[in-house]
């Protein structure tokens, strides 16, 4: 019988990219844990439809014992745990659900790991992983000047939805160290690429220019952040999972460090030459550039250093950002 992996927010903008890469480069049975809150792209997995190797349970993970019947009734060799609030605008203005989904949902989704690992032989838990994916926001603002952060950082984080991932992140290794649970965890930068939800930089910004509304660009546009191709991220996950060390966490970073108004002004540049038709009476889609009200708590720089995925598992980045964001648009464009 095939082995079996459950993926927590597989029908999100990364949990999709995943779902797609398991079925193609693995021959595992994949059951999909989603909610399918506004986030979701069920789009994304029109591949997986109908395919015999994929399951889809429309769950709220914070149901603990509806986990616990989709794990005896498949029982998964691992679990990815993807599922999460990840929009730091929405956390501010309402900071209830991302303790609910990260904090709750994760001591959910780990209860019921734990109680169905209690179950299993002692080569099954031996063969067993959990691996949570976490961000880089829980290590909080990096000045401009300091070197990329390792794994070994403190946790600062700023916005509610950082501090609600960095509780989740501590659950997690709490579990491995009361209750032996084989954990593993993943801290990413930026994710860009097809079917992320409008609400993040890049397809807010495609989605207003093509139709010639303003960009708004928060403060002077000079944060820094490090972009990861989404399809390199679940490159690096499979890796994690499958040879990474139990207890032990990985940075996972594209190594494309740019300001947001850099990241604009080169979406701009690609639009005018792959979107003139929509640009109008516009000699370019910059003059819809608009610096609005920075963020309360806005931080200035997240950077975090690979080495010891590259070095350890012999993972990169193999998306250079310009292709990477040629490829986003194009998906955009009829």
């Amino acid at each position: 019988m095939n082995k079996c992996v459950l993926v927590t927010g597989g029908s999100g903008f990364i949990g999709s990219a995943l779902v797609r890469l398991l079925l193609q480069a693995t021959d595992w049975l994949v059951v999909n844990v989603d909610k399918l809150t506004y986030a979701a792209s069920p789009n994304a997995l029109a591949s997986a439809a109908g395919h015999p190797r994929y399951r889809f349970y429309q769950q709220d993970i914070c149901d603990t014992a509806a986990l616990s019947a989709i794990f005896a009734l498949h029982q998964p060799h691992a679990v990815m745990h993807l599922a999460a609030e990840s929009h730091v605008d929405n956390s501010i203005q309402s900071a209830l659900p991302f303790m609910q989904s990260n904090i709750i949902g994760t001591f959910s989704l780990l209860e019921a790991s734990r109680a169905y690992f209690a179950g299993l032989t002692a080569a099954e838990q031996q063969a067993f992983r959990f691996l949570h994916v976490s961000t880089d926001e829980v290590y909080g603002d990096l000045p401009v000047a300091a070197a990329p952060l390792t794994e070994e950082a403190n946790y600062q984080p700023s916005s509610p939805y950082s501090a609600s991932k960095a509780a989740s992140d501590h659950l997690v290794f709490a579990w491995l160290r009361t209750y032996g649970l084989p954990v593993l965890m993943t801290h990413c930068t930026n994710n860009y690429g097809p079917f992320q939800h409008a609400e993040k930089l890049i397809p807010l910004m495609i989605s207003r220019a093509l139709q010639q509304q303003a960009l708004p660009v928060y403060g002077d546009g000079q944060q820094i952040r490090d972009w990861l191709y989404v399809d390199d991220h679940a490159q690096a996950l499979l890796k994690v999972l499958t040879s990474g060390s139990v207890g032990e966490r990985y940075n996972v970073s594209g190594n494309n460090q740019l300001t947001n108004l850099t990241v604009v002004h080169t979406l701009c540049e690609l639009l005018d030459e792959l979107a003139s038709a929509q640009r109008g009476n516009l000699t370019s889609f910059k003059q819809l550039i608009q610096f609005v009200t920075d963020r309360p708590g806005h931080d200035r720089r997240y950077a975090l250093n690979s080495d010891k995925l590259q070095r350890e598992l012999q993972w990169q980045a193999q998306t250079r950002f310009a292709d990477g964001l040629r490829h986003t648009l194009l998906s955009y464009l009829p």
